[in-house]
């Protein structure tokens, strides 16, 4: 029997303007890790994670996975976090016909069309549209219904799939873009932005930005007095609890994506139990403090792996892709099963709102009232607090 280490090869963005949410998701694997060698191994063989950095360098990634599975010689290779740790690594994944379990990229398969590819986000079978459904199905619920929207997102491929969710999206509702714009990813001062946009006064402004756009967009969005009815949208940023500590306050008001909160309809055992023992140990790993995005559905990354393994008996790459089409895995983040391109069969997105935040205290953000669920109406933990500027007081 074979008892050597069990291969994990993968990238992550461990350097680079998605460090942050990089060193989250290998502090979640490591503690999957941890409790797989605990709990009996991976067919009998301990589990070793290979992880490289790719530098948030999509240029890169090709060339990883290449050493993994040439050099390294790898047992099974997965994904990594986003868009650009992902796509790149595509054409060798299939040239090399591998199963592939990504994390948190968007809409990379509906280039590739790949079977054997499968990614944990719960955007669902149109990740377009998922992203900014809720967004902007509450704007239009408010009275006076908002009518008039400015775009605004980062210059980079991330930002395009959202972006053309969010105009089919507004359209649906009955909202028309009056303004839309770009900006560098380079960019350092976002005054200029925000003025342009208090001179257009639109009644909704539709974000997408990363993590340190996200910062400068809200800090001069505050400078200028910029108070839209409605904000936000598909802000990576927000999300991650450095943001938010640094932010604090100038928090209240906005509207943005989610993926987990820690609100009564989401919480179990076993995804409490994880956010307690990440939070013990992000200080130490330079990773996000409250993991709430990136975590869950890191180590419910590994979970499938993990399930689909014990179940196939093998790591045969083709059977592992049959068994991951058909199965329903039990994870931290509940069951999941995969549908159209690879990627959930449901969508399980989250709207939320930051309210009632007093101060840049990390604690603020573990407080149920300042973090809100307005969508999906099943799982609402709150009630949108509309317009902007009366969230903002």
């Amino acid at each position: 029997m074979d008892t050597s280490p069990l291969k994990i090869g993968y990238c992550l963005s461990l350097s680079g303007a998605l460090a942050s949410n990089g060193k989250t998701a290998r502090l979640a694997h490591q503690i999957w890790q941890e409790n797989v060698n605990k709990n009996g191994k991976l067919l009998g063989r301990p589990v070793e994670l290979v992880c490289l950095d790719d530098q948030t360098n999509p240029n890169l990634v090709a060339d990883l996975y290449q050493r993994l599975l040439d050099v390294e010689k790898v047992d099974v290779v997965v994904g990594g976090y986003g868009d650009n740790s992902v796509a790149p690594a595509m054409p060798l994944i299939m040239e090399r016909k591998k199963f592939f379990l990504g994390l948190m990229a968007l809409a990379v398969n509906a280039k590739f069309h790949y079977p054997q590819y499968f990614v944990m986000i719960p955007t669902g079978p149109h990740p377009n549209l998922a992203l900014t459904e809720g967004f902007f199905e509450i704007a239009g619920q408010q009275s006076p219904k908002p009518e008039t929207v400015a775009i605004l997102v980062a210059d980079a491929p991330f930002s395009q799939s959202p972006a053309q969710g969010a105009k089919e999206n507004l359209a649906r509702q009955g909202m028309r873009v009056i303004s839309e714009g770009k900006y560098p990813l380079s960019t350092t001062d976002f005054r200029p932005y925000m003025e342009d946009l208090k001179r257009i006064n639109p009644d909704v402004i539709f974000l997408c930005s990363y993590i340190n756009d996200s910062i400068g967009l809200v800090k001069a969005m505050n400078a200028v007095g910029l108070s839209p009815k409605f904000v936000g949208g598909a802000m990576i940023g927000p999300q991650n609890g450095a943001v938010k500590a640094e932010l604090g306050a100038l928090l209240n008001g906005l509207v943005n994506y989610e993926y987990w909160l820690p609100v009564p309809s989401l919480l179990n055992p076993e995804i409490q139990s994880l956010i307690a023992t990440y939070q013990s140990r992000a200080e130490s790993a330079g990773a996000d403090p409250l993991g709430y995005y990136v975590a869950p559905l890191a180590y419910a990354q590994l979970q499938v792996l993990e399930q689909t393994v014990r179940a196939v008996g093998n790591l045969d790459d083709a059977a592992l892709s049959d068994y991951t089409r058909k199965a329903t895995f039990e994870t931290v983040v509940g069951n999941v099963t995969f549908g159209e391109g690879g990627g959930w069969a449901q969508p399980r997105v989250l709207t939320v709102q930051f309210q009632n935040i007093q101060s840049n205290n990390i604690s603020e953000f573990k407080k149920s009232n300042t973090q809100t669920v307005l969508y999906p109406s099943e799982i609402a933990s709150a009630s949108v607090i509309y317009p902007y500027a009366k969230a903002k007081r």
